[in-house]
């Protein structure tokens, strides 16, 4: 998807999606489990910080995660996509992706998710505030969600991750509620360049640092190594 979006385009949540625990056979999770396969509802439903990963889940009230140990938490509260990206996708796979199909909490429309900022804090229904903290890494478990062959693969390659937020200010979210760029930062480190610098380009790493405030613990504790190891100098 274009980074720009029409400025004429209001960015709003197209769709609030939820997850229920239900047994697959391709969970890495220790239960067998997953909350991956997530359903619109029209809320609204109450968003706050679940607590610390290992710990808290899904910032989403009645949403699943269930394996705490890769997923959920503080700084993975609330997974957004958005639905050009997932029109796209369509157009590749040769089917229709309904929201929720990638395992995202909320679908926008407006707003082009993959590119937004590190940092950057989205006001959404008047109350409710989130970060954007990182993109999202796909795994075994999403993998046999989609059901294509090499999507691991596929969806590294093409970098338009989602974002993974944070909640600064609880309140409720609803379908339909706007979305609104409160904050932008000006440092330029996107949610796809925090996944490409983890993932399959690691010399991208140093990049992240100007991001720290907000970035994902576990993202810049490996942006610091690759520099200390002085593979970034």
């Amino acid at each position: 998807m274009d980074p720009l979006i029409d400025a004429a385009t209001s960015p709003y949540v197209l769709s609030l999606n939820v997850g229920r625990l239900t047994p697959v056979p391709h969970s890495d999770s220790p239960s067998g489990g997953t909350g991956i396969d997530k359903r619109p509802v029209a809320g609204p439903l109450h968003v706050s910080a679940p607590g610390p990963k290992g710990i808290g889940g899904s910032g989403v009230e009645g949403d699943v995660v269930a394996d705490l140990r890769h997923h959920g938490g503080d700084d993975q509260a609330v997974y957004a996509f958005a639905r050009e990206d997932l029109d796209s996708w369509e157009r590749e796979l040769g089917r229709p992706l309904a929201n929720g199909a990638f395992g995202e909490n909320l679908t926008t429309s407006g707003l082009d998710v993959s590119h937004a900022l590190i940092g950057e804090r989205w006001r959404i229904g008047g109350r409710l505030l989130l970060e954007v903290t990182d993109g999202r890494v796909p795994c075994r478990t999403f993998a046999g969600h989609v059901g294509e062959d090499r999507w691991v693969k596929r969806f590294t390659r093409r970098a338009e991750t989602g974002a993974y937020l944070r909640v600064l200010e609880a309140g409720p979210v609803r379908a339909g509620d706007p979305v609104v760029r409160e904050y932008v930062p000006e440092h330029g480190v996107t949610a796809s360049l925090a996944f490409r610098a983890n993932t399959t380009e690691r010399a991208l790493l140093p990049r992240l640092l100007p991001a720290a405030r907000a970035l994902h613990p576990e993202a810049l504790a490996a942006a610091r190594a690759y520099v200390d190891s002085g593979q970034g100098s």
